[in-house]
């Protein structure tokens, strides 16, 4: 045996003996246990803080000591809490701020219940793979959310009341993450570019439905895994070319947006199942190559302004394309469109298919007032496009429409070169691009009848350089320009009473059945902003003192608890009840629907705006709110009972009901009515405000058939001077002016010209909108316009355009013409040219013999009186009205409906 040197006999020495290993062994044993001990110790502090801050319902049992065996908690071997699922319990109560010591918890789950408070810091689940807490009532989210949580997979935040905020940049800790749920929780800000397959590679799933985002979507998306992509009622804008490279995609929903341009070429999306993207500005031909996904089931391209051939998906897909809610040219899936439009849409294509066209270039004739389009008689002879603010290039398809002989182009912001096919056109006299940036210096040969414009392009040969050299001095110029007004206007803004911002609102269109079953009303899905905290973004708030407050006691009462008997009506976000007072006084009450999903987005931010104006003003042709209640999820609204009903019945339903067509001195008091009401909006509360959504259906009548305005749901405060607001486009089709519908900016404008069409309609006794009529006579407004053009030709074309339930002699008949030619300016196309509503006042005031009123009353003024009980405001204010009791031969003093 060899000897053991020195070092070895140094190592053996080193080693404890064989005893003392055996208690080391034992030391760290007991270290470890005591360890897991007092990690298990800690949960059990951390459960027992969990159990005393929520209120648990009777069928949850947590009164074990061990938390382990409570229900719904799961613990692993070490008793260690792994798992907490109280779901659809009704549970109360808050978090504590400690639940981040779970720190082996992989499953929380808490949703369907009524927790509140904040959503606590929950950083330490590094563990956590399910984080669900949708549909409760948290306030607040924490800055760290997503921190350090790489085992993070799905995340539901859905149906929070939170304060408005922003998607967190630290989702992109959250490595592992598959399914992201952040559904009507008030989001705002724009989609941040990181939701690509390098930064999140798992993310097959991303619902941000029914926030406030805005702007387009992320590059990012391009690069990304995405299966579920649901962004509907936003306030997102952009082309949606991206789609195109998102290969994976098997369901995309973009409905109530602002997404403008084509759809891209979707040919590589080979698993698209659903493809909604309804309630939009989209525009263009719908491709071939997407009608042809074999994957398809669902489309839905309703409300858009699509062009061409109306698409002709296989049988196997459920389509919602319908052709009157788009600018196709037929009404029939596959058929083709006239040579002369293809050729057009052709042009539209290397523009962009800009909205102003999509929006005019409707139908299968284009000589049919198509924007800019001049024909002899059905050959197309001019062009006019200038000033369009056209983008994109001149297209070569312009030489196949032979008989051309005037192009049209000038001071857009056109690129590239003039096409050498335009060389080719036997007719043209005149091709004027000038002040575009159209190269000048290699214009093609032109036969020498033919007047080529083009100063003012750009230079051929310049570098891209030399280009910013040549327009910086102008967009710094214009910015300076641009921030000296805004300046100003903050100035300006400085001298105004304090107030809060109005909130954001998503489009959101469905039908309205409130008298014109036809009609489709936009209308506000705006974000829910109640607060405990009191940060809004809203210039709306909810009164809370006062005689208002009425208990929902009271209205269940008066209303027979809400029985269907008493209903009076429905309208976009409830129905509306009769009621009778102790003492006989009858009241209507609007009840929204009670669902969290309404009340805690559209219906909310109309109930509060409606409070707001109506609590501010008062005036004897605006309908007046007596009170309001607010219990849990209801929402009601306590107006004065209008008998007469809507306007909408008695011009357009009162065979149906049994009433007496209006006279011509009828409708013009009705008309005085509304425009003192909204003389009164705009001029002369403490503050101006803009209606937004006139309709007949909107103008009560009183038993004196005496009108007023009523749905303020959708008011928004007026700027001063000539400003104009930008908001997402509300209101109803037929009656917005075109500015707005298409900018989404607002002035007092847009109230004229809905006036100027229930002005049409009290004349010609048609609806806005009349889908039973031929297709080019279907919007009153252009079948109006074609009329009067005609007026000068043939005169019989405008008595016989006057509503056959006008009696009319000479003096009726010159009344009937005033009004006609208001209508007419109130309905003028750019809003400078519309008359202000006084100057509408003071014309059907001098054709009634109606009562005219004196100076503006302190009353109208001043608001409602907070001091008075109910039915003596009620009262008082009957009286002070002077409502007739007395029957009118205009309709049933029975009737009532109120929507």
């Amino acid at each position: 045996m060899p000897r053991k040197t020195l070092e070895d006999k140094k190592k053996v020495s080193l080693l404890p003996p064989p005893r003392s290993r055996k208690m080391s062994h034992l030391f760290l044993l007991c270290l470890l246990l005591s360890f897991l001990n007092f990690a298990a110790s800690q949960d059990d502090v951390v459960m027992q803080a969990l159990k005393s801050s929520l209120n648990l319902t009777s069928d949850v049992d947590w009164s074990n000591p061990n938390p382990c065996k409570w229900v719904t908690v799961q613990c692993d071997g070490s008793s260690r809490v792994t798992g907490i699922q109280l779901k659809q319990k009704g549970i109360r109560g808050t978090l504590p701020p400690n639940l981040q010591n779970l720190s082996e918890l992989v499953i929380l789950e808490l949703f369907s219940n009524r927790i509140s408070g904040p959503i606590p810091d929950l950083s330490g689940l590094t563990n956590l793979q399910t984080l669900n807490l949708h549909d409760n009532l948290f306030i607040s989210t924490p800055e760290n959310l997503f921190s350090g949580m790489n085992s993070l997979e799905e995340v539901y935040l859905d149906d929070n009341p939170f304060p408005s905020w922003e998607i967190p940049e630290t989702v992109k800790e959250a490595t592992s993450l598959k399914n992201l749920s952040l559904v009507n929780c008030n989001l705002t800000g724009s989609i941040p570019d990181f939701f690509s397959s390098e930064t999140l590679p798992s993310l097959a799933s991303l619902n941000l439905s029914r926030n406030n985002l805005h702007g387009g979507l992320p590059s990012s998306f391009a690069n990304s895994s995405l299966q579920q992509l649901y962004l509907n009622g936003q306030k997102l804008n952009g082309s949606i070319s991206v789609l195109q490279n998102m290969t994976s995609l098997v369901e995309v929903d973009l409905q109530g947006n602002a997404f403008s341009g084509p759809i891209p070429d979707l040919s590589g999306l080979q698993s698209l199942r659903l493809f909604n993207v309804r309630e939009n500005q989209l525009t263009g031909v719908v491709p071939p190559s997407f009608t042809g996904l074999k994957s398809l089931t669902v489309v839905n391209l309703t409300n858009n302004l699509f062009q061409g051939p109306t698409p002709l998906f296989q049988k196997s897909v459920s389509v919602d394309a319908v052709a009157k809610t788009n600018s196709f040219c037929l009404d029939t899936a596959g058929v083709p469109c006239d040579p002369r439009v293809d050729t057009l849409l052709s042009i539209a294509e290397s523009f962009n298919y800009p909205m102003k066209l999509a929006m005019s270039w409707k139908g299968n004739d284009p000589c049919d007032s198509w924007l800019g389009i001049t024909c002899s008689p059905s050959n197309i002879t001019v062009i006019n496009l200038a000033r369009q603010k056209l983008i994109g290039t001149i297209s070569p398809s312009f030489a196949k429409l032979t008989s051309l002989e005037t192009i049209f182009l000038y001071s857009n912001q056109l690129t590239g070169r003039i096409p050498t096919e335009l060389t080719t056109l036997p007719k043209l006299r005149i091709l004027d691009v000038s002040n575009n940036y159209i190269f000048d210096c290699d214009v093609p040969k032109f036969s020498a009848s033919v007047k080529v414009l083009t100063s003012g392009g750009g230079r051929c040969g310049k570098s891209f350089g030399d280009i910013v050299k040549i327009i910086l001095p102008v967009l710094v110029g214009a910015l300076c320009l641009v921030g000296l007004g805004v300046c100003l206007y903050a100035k300006k803004r400085r001298r105004r009473p304090a107030k809060v911002q109005s909130p954001n609102t998503n489009m959101v269109i469905h039908p309205h059945h409130s008298g014109d079953s036809d009609a489709i009303e936009l209308a506000v899905a705006a974000e829910s902003s109640y607060s405990h905290s009191g940060s809004t973004n809203s210039d709306i708030h909810v009164v809370e003192s006062g005689n208002l407050v009425i208990p929902i006691q009271v209205l269940r009462s008066v209303t027979n608890n809400f029985s269907e008997e008493n209903i009076l009506g429905t309208g976009g976000f409830g129905v509306v009840y009769k009621g009778e007072l102790n003492d006989g006084t009858k009241i209507a009450v609007k009840r929204m629907e009670s669902s969290a999903s309404v009340v805690s987005d559209k219906g909310l931010a109309e109930f509060k705006s409606e409070i707001d104006v109506l609590t501010k003003m008062r005036h004897r042709h605006l309908v007046a709110l007596l009170g309001y209640c607010l219990d849990g999820n209801e929402r009601l609204l306590v107006y004065e009972y209008m008998p007469r009903g809507t306007l909408s019945q008695h011009l357009f339903h009162w065979k149906e009901e049994e009433r007496k067509p209006l006279d011509w001195t009828r409708r013009l008091a009705i008309a005085l009515d509304v425009a003192r009401g909204v003389e009164y909006l705009h001029t002369f509360a403490h503050q101006s405000f803009i209606h937004r959504d006139l309709k007949p259906s909107n103008i009560l009548l009183g038993d004196d058939m005496r009108a007023k305005v009523a749905d303020f749901g959708l008011v928004r405060l007026a700027p001063e001077g000539n400003y104009s607001i930008e908001t997402r486009v509300a209101g109803t089709f037929g009656y917005l002016a075109p500015e707005y519908a298409v900018t989404g900016r607002v002035t007092t404008m847009v109230d004229i010209y809905s006036l100027g069409v229930i002005l049409m309609e009290l004349v010609t006794g048609r609806k806005a909108l009349d889908v039973t009529q031929r297709e080019d006579s279907v919007h009153l407004v252009t079948w109006f316009r074609r009329v009067a053009a005609s007026k000068v030709r043939d005169e019989n074309a405008f008595k016989n355009a006057i509503d056959p339930n006008i009696k009319l002699d000479e003096e009726t008949l010159a009344s009937v013409e005033k009004v006609w030619e208001l209508a007419g300016y109130c309905c003028a196309r750019e809003p400078y040219q519309r008359p202000d509503m006084s100057h509408i006042v003071n014309v059907l005031s001098s054709l009634t013999v109606q009562w005219k009123p004196t100076d503006v009353e302190p009353d109208d003024l001043n608001g409602i009186d907070y001091d008075f009980p109910l039915p003596q405001a009620v009262k008082n204010w009957q009286a002070s009205e002077g409502l007739s009791q007395t029957g009118d031969d205009s309709g049933s003093s029975s009737s009532g409906l109120w929507k």
